[in-house]
């Protein structure tokens, strides 16, 4: 028998296929963040938008998603995190098909957002739910299975668009059944969507919630599966010696009652998932056809220019996965950070210096769209296995256990309100000062997030949830 501690072999392979199911709800959150992306230029023609509706069509998720978020913590207190899933799912089935249906801006927005709910309710949930589960020693490993399905889902939708685009004639004409490209754009994502509902009713409650929720019976016995049965009762006591007593959680707990002040650990997490949205990561992923398209790129070409980005940041999300249990989470930020910022300056300086053609588009030459094509990946490829999994692998760790559903609610707000700040503001800049100076401004935030992390990120790895939660009570 294994000493205490240390799973089976029986066990680590069950905790990674939770984990799996789990993290679908990323690759749905992926593929919806994605999607979008190749269809900006025929929801503009559909719907007559201008610059700034463009804008708001494509950033209306985000509101929604700053909602899930919010309520993702609370409800996943309440009801358990399973149960929280189960609504996030049906709420992807939903506006996948709704978006696909849609014959107005307003009615096009409606569905967006509550796709955008979905998604920010599995940001939130599913790298939590993950770090409930998976013993610390391969903790940090499972919870960056999140951004691994992330990215695989925005490879997944950046291939359908491209598939479908390229069949149809484009995203505009009509396509099967009479119905236009991009309308299946957006309702191949059912498929997914409908087997992460299916899949979530073969995956158990997190035996944390259940401690917190009273049931210990049920979480000593989720916990003999998940890690050696001699160790369950002593992990139960545990959890609850983190928890405190006789209260419901509430957002208020953010609060420390002794200071009257927030958590300082809460301030921490805030600025994290701040800054890794201001690195600028999602102007590529949201506009990708639309920024390479302003470099000079056909239509088609920039689809496939977001194929190349997009296998980029699955495979060093692999290496993320090595990593992170190695180097740990802290240093990984520090690498980001700085690469990001030199990356995304040589591509403001190649943007800044391009010319110009007749219709006041960048016109590259064959040199700098080959730069550009490499620092544009390089930017990727630091952000794939640096800010891209660490921020949820570190929101899903550094709060205590007692204040941990409503820390994340306010994380998950604040870091969808930036990515709706950052994703509503791209085309005003692009339009008003070029993709030079905009680029430049996005660089500029990496070397914050280098000196925030160097002053005030602590070191996760290989330590409890528990043994987290103690540093900060």
């Amino acid at each position: 028998m294994q000493q205490s501690g240390n799973p089976t072999d029986n066990s680590t392979a069950r905790v990674i296929l939770i984990s799996f199911v789990a993290a679908l709800g990323g690759f749905l959150f992926g593929y919806d963040s994605g999607v979008i992306n190749g269809t900006v230029g025929a929801l503009q023609q559909a719907f007559g938008s201008d610059e700034v509706g463009t804008g708001f069509n494509v950033a209306s998720m985000l509101l929604g998603c700053a909602v899930g978020a919010f309520f993702a913590g609370s409800l996943a207190d309440k009801f358990g995190r399973r149960t929280a899933m189960f609504i996030a799912a049906v709420a992807f089935i939903f506006s996948a098909w709704g978006s696909g249906v849609s014959d107005s801006s307003a009615m096009f927005v409606f569905f967006r957002i509550i796709g955008g709910f979905a998604v920010g309710a599995a940001s939130i949930l599913a790298p939590a739910y993950i770090s409930e589960v998976a013993p610390a020693h391969i903790r940090g490993r499972l919870a960056t299975l999140q951004q691994l399905m992330i990215v695989i889902g925005l490879l997944s939708s950046f291939i359908s668009n491209y598939f479908i685009a390229t069949y149809a004639g484009g995203a505009s004409v009509e396509h099967w059944l009479g119905f236009d490209a991009w309308r299946w754009m957006f309702w191949m994502e059912l498929i997914p969507a409908t087997l992460f509902f299916v899949l979530l009713f073969f995956i158990p409650e997190s035996p944390r919630y259940l401690v917190a929720a009273g049931r210990n019976d049920e979480a000593k016995s989720i916990l003999q599966k998940l890690i050696p049965w001699e160790s369950a009762s002593a992990k139960v006591e545990e959890i609850q010696s983190t928890l405190e007593k006789d209260r419901k959680p509430k957002l208020t707990d953010i609060i420390n009652r002794a200071t009257n002040k927030v958590y300082p650990i809460v301030w921490v997490g805030i600025a994290i998932a701040i800054l890794q949205q201001f690195t600028g990561i999602n102007i590529v992923f949201y506009y990708g056809a639309v920024l390479w398209q302003a470099a000079g790129f056909e239509e088609g070409d920039a689809l496939l220019t977001n194929i190349l980005s997009g296998t980029v940041n699955l495979l060093f999300t692999f290496v993320a996965i090595a990593l992170i249990d190695k180097l740990g989470r802290r240093m990984l930020l520090l690498i980001g950070s700085l690469g990001t910022a030199v990356s995304l300056g040589l591509l403001a300086i190649i943007f800044g210096s391009a010319g110009v053609d007749a219709q006041g588009d960048l016109d590259l030459t064959h040199t700098q769209a080959i730069f550009s094509l490499i620092f544009a990946n390089a930017f990727v490829a630091f952000f794939a296995f640096t800010w891209g999994p660490v921020m949820w692998v570190m929101l899903g760790e550094v709060f205590p256990n007692k204040i941990r559903g409503a820390a994340l609610a306010i994380a998950g707000l604040i870091h969808w309100l930036s990515n709706f700040t950052i994703t509503m503001t791209f085309p005003i800049l692009l339009a008003g000062i070029g993709l030079g100076f905009s680029y430049a401004i996005y660089a500029a935030f990496g070397f914050v997030a280098f000196f925030f992390v160097k002053a005030f990120v602590n070191e996760t790895k290989g330590r409890s949830l528990e043994e987290i939660s103690r540093d900060h009570s």
